[in-house]
């Protein structure tokens, strides 16, 4: 019997039919590691498609046959499976991603112990919102009060970690706004990303894109202080000048380039504030260009792996003068761009020293944007103990990175 690689057969994954249009497959899986008092919850939704079957829906959504120089190695790249919704409409889009986003907020306050009604903050990252006010409306649908702070973090595949940065880094705040890590010190805050990929991604004609991204999404539970501590971090921009993976910005920006910050923070009403990056967008007015893999390689090896190298050296520093310089990084959740990135990231660091265990595990997902870094963080939990330290690496179009090292759990 040949085994599957679709998320949707793992044993623990619970599987329901969202009655949008004819039905739209959907699962999710919970993870608690009560020895460290954090919990979440990852899924998909969609149909799911093998690699075998990927070149058919590819030159069906791209027009045309896709040839074989077309054809990329998925494998190789590390993926396996991935799910895509068929052509809906604007309506049912946004009723699926409504009802997806909304239930898995529920399951991952769940998964913590909590119900809706504790949360007090939600960060959400989503690199093409189905609406501006996403987040809102998820939290509304799932119960969450009205009183919670409401983050929306648009910084394409580092859109999570932008948000988990956020949450843990007081250094972040700007002059003059809320310093979102000090306000949320001791709250019980969910942190995620949510992407819609499929339907983001359908009127695109770039054919590697079309074979890479899908839909996902995974959101964790954090008290910040207690069960994620911070201890270093670092963020980056750099603007893709040469529209190397060119994004569309479905989301509000003044879509200025200052001599400032890529970034836009915007109070949009008493409880919602949005992160907004700057993207190179698409000449042609479609939702992704991609100048191919090794592009995205080029793209997003060498800045991140001297961003990584940084926040190490800060990491290293501050475990000496704690009298623990033999305090190692436990794990690195590193984003799941593919997997030739992350063999060459590991590479390069340790060229120059650094090394630390950076495992694959979200194979049967594709490139999931947003949610790659939770949902590999979700699958490395249970194995993670009190006093791990774990270092996040995220990166992403535009180009935005946010690396930061936590203690997890007491």
């Amino acid at each position: 019997m040949t085994k599957s690689n679709s998320f949707f057969d793992r044993p623990n994954v619970v599987k329901e039919i969202i009655p949008v249009a004819e039905g739209i497959p959907f699962g999710f899986e919970c993870v608690t590691n009560s020895a460290v008092g954090v919990g979440g919850v990852y899924g998909s939704w969609g149909k799911s498609y093998d690699n075998a079957h990927m070149r058919e829906l590819v030159s069906e959504r791209a027009g045309e046959e896709l040839k074989e120089d077309e054809t990329m190695n998925l494998a190789e790249l590390g993926f396996l499976s991935r799910h895509h919704t068929p052509d809906l409409s604007e309506a049912d889009h946004i009723e699926l991603e409504m009802t997806v986003g909304a239930r898995l907020l529920q399951e991952a306050a769940f998964a913590n112990g909590w119900q809706p009604a504790d949360v007090q903050a939600v960060l959400i990252g989503a690199g093409g919102p189905v609406v501006p006010d996403y987040v809102e409306q998820i939290c509304r649908r799932a119960g969450i009060p009205e009183t919670a702070l409401k983050v929306s973090v648009h910084k394409a595949c580092d859109s999570s970690m932008g948000s988990l940065h956020l949450a843990l880094n007081p250094n972040l705040a700007r002059k003059g706004q809320l310093n979102i890590a000090e306000e949320l010190k001791g709250k019980k805050v969910l942190v995620g990303g949510i992407e819609g990929l499929s339907r983001f991604t359908h009127h695109s004609r770039d054919k590697y894109a079309l074979q890479l991204f899908a839909n996902a999404a995974g959101i964790i539970g954090v008290i910040p202080g207690e069960t994620f501590k911070f201890l270093a971090g670092k963020n980056h921009e750099a603007f893709d000048d040469e529209g190397v993976l060119a994004i569309h910005m479905y989301y509000p920006h003044s879509r200025k380039k200052g001599t400032g910050s890529l970034v836009e923070v915007t109070q949009e009403n008493a409880t919602h504030i949005r992160v907004a990056g700057l993207m190179h967008e698409p000449e042609d007015g479609s939702p992704i260009s991609m100048a191919g893999p090794m592009g995205m390689v080029k793209l997003f090896v060498r800045t991140g792996v001297q961003v990584v190298t940084e926040v190490f050296n800060e990491y290293a520093e501050l475990m000496d003068r704690l009298g623990t310089p033999e305090k190692k990084i436990s794990v690195g959740i590193v984003h799941h761009a593919n997997y030739k990135i992350n063999l060459l990231k590991a590479k390069h660091l340790k060229n120059v020293g650094i090394d630390f265990p950076m495992p694959w595990l979200a194979s049967d997902f594709g490139n999931v944007s947003a949610a790659s870094n939770m949902i590999v963080f979700l699958r490395q939990l249970p194995h993670v103990k009190p006093g791990d330290n774990v270092l996040f690496d995220g990166f992403g179009a535009g180009t935005y990175y946010d690396v930061l090292a936590v203690t997890i759990g007491a």
